[in-house]
């Protein structure tokens, strides 16, 4: 079982590898929105990783890289949740969920844009 940390709650949970971090944050109820359900649609699973551990991650494609630039508070380490999969060489990985995220379909349908 792989560990990982989230942030700001500070909540260690166990994940199977080949699990995304959107998949382990739903199985465990943790507050990250996923409103494309993982498809790489939104930046709602935007996390932040903390540096130590952004080197052992694969590099985020083109694709996620368009959706992280919708991303409300990006940073050098943000990536998106869905696009991070779990394998040994991330077990103790911690991330911490931004205060907010931007849906742009829900924002949409409340006038915002």
């Amino acid at each position: 079982m792989i560990k990982v940390t989230f942030l700001p709650m500070n909540q260690t949970v166990e994940a199977e590898a080949g699990s995304t971090l959107l998949e382990v944050a739903h199985d465990h109820d943790i507050a990250l929105e996923g409103a494309c359900e993982g498809a790489l649609a939104c930046s709602t699973c935007h996390v932040i990783v903390d540096p130590q551990w952004l080197d052992r991650l694969d590099p985020a494609d083109e694709r996620e890289e368009d959706m992280l630039d919708k991303a409300f508070g990006l940073t050098a380490t943000s990536r998106l949740g869905c696009q991070i999969v779990l394998d040994d060489s991330l077990d103790g990985l911690v991330v911490t969920i931004p205060p907010y995220s931007i849906n742009i379909n829900v924002d949409k349908k409340r006038g915002h844009s």
